[in-house]
């Protein structure tokens, strides 16, 4: 009678789900410092960005890109497919594509302050892209957490609102 072989995973599925739960750990803070930050305040304090409804919806659309972005990154750094990784962070998430996007989102509503979050997102993504060639992720994982905390901070801070 064949027995089954025990299935073990390779070095490289270890790798993927340590990556895979580090994000998850990560996610879960980030939701746990939202969830304590709500109880400690209330009502909703963040600054509202008032935007014609098809400014609303292309910044919406850019952060549901930015999220699916950030979750392709994950996949790609989990199969170590390094390249992808770097190409997507450096295509999708880039200053060159800041400029791109704000302006379908009229630039002059956003507030100062909110460009400064914004330029802080941007420039972590590209210190990601040029550490993801090491593909070290004792180096790779505290600049993608450096990147997480930049989209935490402006969620925190701003809301889009519809200009009434």
């Amino acid at each position: 009678m064949a027995r089954n072989p025990v299935l073990r995973p390779n070095d490289a599925t270890k790798r993927g789900a340590a990556v895979l739960s580090i994000c998850a750990v990560l996610v879960a803070c980030s939701a746990v410092e939202r969830r304590n930050v709500d109880e400690d305040r209330p009502t909703d304090t963040r600054v509202a960005i008032h935007l014609s409804a098809s400014a609303q919806h292309e910044h919406r659309a850019v952060m549901l890109q930015h999220l699916e972005t950030v979750q392709m990154i994950v996949h790609a750094l989990a199969e170590e497919n390094y390249d992808l990784a770097k190409g997507l962070t450096d295509s999708h998430l880039g200053f060159f594509r800041h400029r791109e996007l704000m302006v379908r989102q009229q630039p002059e509503n956003f507030p100062p302050p909110y460009h400064d979050l914004a330029l802080a997102h941007h420039e972590a993504a590209e210190q990601l892209a040029r550490i993801i060639p090491t593909k070290d992720l004792k180096q790779i994982l505290p600049q993608f957490d450096n990147l997480l905390k930049t989209c935490v901070a402006c969620h925190l801070e701003y809301k889009v609102k519809a200009n009434s």
